[in-house]
């Protein structure tokens, strides 16, 4: 069954399972669109404001922005069950023999680099979305102001969470130059982005309280 077209009731039951798919990987890409998703209804708050007349470029093309990015995370959320499947299965071959753990071997550390590249996609996705919150909650209706520090929020879930996804697969290759290589993507973008959205978050709490 496709991820994506579940219902949010199915979702959260298949994720409580012990089935392998979806995992963190998926839950993680959701919540990345769930979040651009409350920065585009921001941006619709926004569109055809009088009051907001001197930003309406900006917030078309940032809506514009979200839709792709709404898009690409439902397209993330399907491609980590695509790919951790595999692993899974991989993990149950047999290792009996010199030639079963050389084929068990091989396997695993092609379905490790596939299960790895969809997280930092999804981190990539994520820091994509926390630029456009920073420029929502700047710009966006105030009226929705909660709604943007809402989104930044649940990028920065997103974010972290995809980045433990990483990790977990990195942990277990054998090909450690490979591995280095995603775990200092993977902590560049926590570096810059976890920062930022505290700051959007911590500014949209300043705004409310």
């Amino acid at each position: 069954m496709s991820m994506t077209t579940m219902s949010c009731e199915a979702f959260v039951e298949a994720l409580a399972s012990k089935e392998p798919v979806p995992g963190g990987g998926g839950a993680s890409a959701l919540v990345g669109a769930v979040g651009t998703a409350l920065g585009n209804m921001v941006g619709s708050l926004t569109l055809g404001k009088k009051k907001y007349a001197d930003v309406q470029e900006d917030i078309v093309r940032l809506k514009a922005k979200a839709d792709k990015l709404q898009a690409e995370f439902l397209t993330l959320v399907e491609k980590d069950a695509e790919v951790f499947e595999p692993l899974s299965k991989a993990y149950g071959l047999p290792k009996e023999t010199e030639q079963e753990r050389a084929h068990k071997e091989k396997v695993m550390e092609q379905a490790l680099k596939a299960a790895c590249e969809v997280p930092l996609g999804i981190m990539a996705c994520c820091c994509e979305a926390i630029e456009m919150m920073e420029e929502f909650a700047l710009k966006g209706s105030a009226i929705a102001i909660s709604d943007a520090g809402c989104g930044a929020a649940c990028c920065r879930a997103a974010l972290t969470a995809a980045s433990l996804n990483v990790f977990i697969n990195t942990k277990s290759m054998l090909d450690r130059a490979y591995a280095e290589k995603a775990e200092a993507q993977a902590n560049k973008m926590l570096e810059k982005y976890v920062p930022l959205c505290d700051g959007i978050f911590n500014s949209v709490m300043s705004r409310l309280r």
